[in-house]
């Protein structure tokens, strides 16, 4: 065992500087994610009694995301890379901290949080992907997003279980009073710890800016827009998935504890599984990876849809865990490979293809966030909550059939 341990690390350490001092500073960050994706809509939850504002807030990050990458883009001209990245992780603790001021939660307020929240993910996300880019090859671009899944994986077990115990402990003991917001109050000043943590880390791994050129483009090759049309549809499901599950295990399971303890327990089945994946496969294992994830999708939401009760919001859960993960470790590498083709070939700037991808994503969250809102405003939560995720996991499912056609253009086999 110890020797197999050394192995690993001493194979992580004949990867580059800047592609480890990068994964160790996700994996830091990676210990708020959850906290953000999980427990922000349970505080719009428990403090409103209306649904459709979770989505609102997920609808604002979402805006703000595109609008953060193009002014990142000019922002690059001047500043350090770093310094826009940890500025980025910083400004997740902001939001958080400007939503808890709130003294009643309504639309406005919580678009504003959320388009905070918005700008933090475009800063962190736009220079992410440019220095994931920068820093890996195609041929260890597996490997990197195998060992990034695998990160955020653990961290998905052991935040989720802390945070969630501490809430509902908070709850039932009635620490702070009985006052259970000012334990979230405590999980904005450890996001704000972790943030500052991450910020100081990225500085030390001697990050390059991209190069100063044009980087806003309209018209590009018939490859990328193919991959436009896979972002969209993956932007469907990132649409709904992030604040799905936080509102069916609130309304069918129980309160924030049994969200941290389902969220735990299932990634704890996946962590592994996906390390193990990272390090064996290789890019010709990509689009099988992507059917199985895209299929564990569509399960878990016929378990949604089916059953409707406890029992298949934890079943969902599960096929979910497992789903977008491996997703991820298909998709990112793909669309890098498709960056370093169209960019190559075009001879434009890597950042003006990261940026357009943002807008691919950002038309299919529009539609998944904007499908819920409708259906719990105008129709009922009720039919929101079981019959949209199965409508909207098909729709995504149609993204294998373009990852397909990608892979299968001649560019994409040759080495570049």
């Amino acid at each position: 065992m110890l020797n197999n341990l050394t192995t690993e690390i001493t194979f992580f350490k004949s990867h580059p500087l800047g592609m480890r001092m990068l994964l160790l500073t996700n994996l830091i960050y990676g210990l708020v994610i959850p906290i953000i994706e999980l427990f922000v809509g349970a505080y719009i939850m428990r403090n409103s009694s209306d649904l459709s504002l979770v989505v609102i807030f997920q609808l604002a990050v979402y805006t703000g995301i595109p609008l953060t990458f193009a002014i990142n883009g000019w922002l690059l001209k001047t500043m350090p890379i770093a310094r826009l990245y940890a500025f980025g992780m910083l400004l997740s603790g902001i939001s958080l901290t400007a939503m808890m001021l709130l003294p009643e939660l309504d639309t406005l307020g919580v678009f504003v949080a959320g388009l905070i929240m918005g700008l933090s993910y475009g800063f962190f996300w736009a220079n992410r992907d440019f220095l994931a880019l920068n820093t890996t090859k195609d041929g260890n671009r597996n490997y990197y997003y195998g060992i990034e899944t695998f990160f955020y994986t653990v961290t998905g077990i052991f935040v989720p279980l802390a945070a969630g115990a501490f809430i509902g402990a908070t709850d039932k003991n009635g620490w702070f009073g009985g006052n259970v917001n000012v334990a979230y109050y405590c999980l904005t000043a450890f996001v704000f710890a972790l943030a500052a943590l991450a910020s100081v880390l990225v500085h030390r791994g001697e990050f390059q800016n991209p190069k100063r050129a044009p980087f806003l483009f309209f018209k590009f090759d018939r490859l990328w827009n193919k991959m436009l049309a896979l972002a969209s549809l993956k932007g469907v499901a990132q649409g709904y998935i992030v604040t799905a599950p936080t509102m069916l295990v609130l309304t069918l399971v129980g309160k924030e504890g049994s969200l941290g303890l389902i969220q735990g327990v299932a990634a704890a089945l996946s962590a592994v599984l996906l390390y193990v994946l990272g390090r064996v496969s290789f890019p010709k294992h990509r689009l099988m990876i992507y059917l199985i994830a895209c299929s564990l999708f569509v399960l878990g939401a016929l378990f949604n849809a089916g059953l409707y009760s406890a029992l298949g919001v934890i079943l969902f859960m599960v096929c979910l865990l497992f789903a977008r993960p491996l997703l991820d470790m298909a998709y990112f590498p793909t669309q890098l490979k498709v960056i370093d083709v169209v960019a190559a070939k075009e001879d434009r700037n890597a950042f003006a293809y990261i940026l357009n991808h943002e807008f691919g994503l950002y038309i299919g969250r529009l539609f998944g966030c904007g499908l819920f809102i409708v259906l719990a405003r105008y129709v009922s939560d009720y039919v929101a909550l079981r019959y949209a995720l199965l409508v909207i996991a098909v729709v995504h499912f149609m993204g294998w059939f373009m990852m397909r056609n990608i892979l299968r253009e001649p560019e994409m086999k040759a080495e570049v």
